[in-house]
């Protein structure tokens, strides 16, 4: 009884908030449309610099999620990054709007014909249309504000709650 009463406590909410906030490297389960993707999000300027330069596999549902404070119009380049990736360019209310595919070692940027984007998510190539996501699937943008949070950030500052 004692011993369940001590890990009870230990498993609190005082213990996560001694823990240290998760980092770029850390995933997070996040819908897009029907699929939940093991997303990275890459929030803080370093990070969105870093992108996935350098690394050699990524996981069949793994991406990376790029999070802005504003929408904007965007262009993302391949330097240094040797994984052939879609981009799919998603606007303030997380809506798909629009997928490109990105060649290893590229350095001309794909750019998004809208300029209302404000989240930008790098997977394998050939995953969104293997996994049927496609323009006008969702982001669940509740998932992407607690990954947020449990990174330290604020979530307001992308317009989320």
């Amino acid at each position: 009884m004692i011993a369940l009463a001590l890990l009870t406590a230990c498993g609190g909410d005082e213990a996560k908030k001694d823990a240290p906030p998760k980092t770029v490297q850390d995933f997070f389960p996040i819908k897009i449309g029907a699929r939940t993707v093991r997303m990275q999000v890459a929030a803080l300027p370093a990070e969105m610099e870093q992108g996935l330069m350098f690394r050699q596999t990524m996981g069949e549902d793994e991406g990376m999620l790029f999070v802005f404070t504003a929408p904007q119009r965007q262009g993302f380049w391949m330097r240094n990054t040797t994984l052939p990736l879609d981009i799919g360019y998603l606007d303030p209310a997380g809506e798909l709007k629009e997928i490109y595919p990105m060649y290893p070692l590229d350095e001309r940027s794909v750019t998004s014909r809208s300029h209302s984007i404000q989240f930008c998510l790098e997977m394998n190539q050939g995953w969104f249309k293997a996994n049927g996501v496609k323009p006008g699937d969702k982001l669940d943008l509740k998932a992407l504000a607690v990954a947020l949070k449990a990174r330290g950030l604020k979530p307001e500052a992308a317009g989320l709650r």
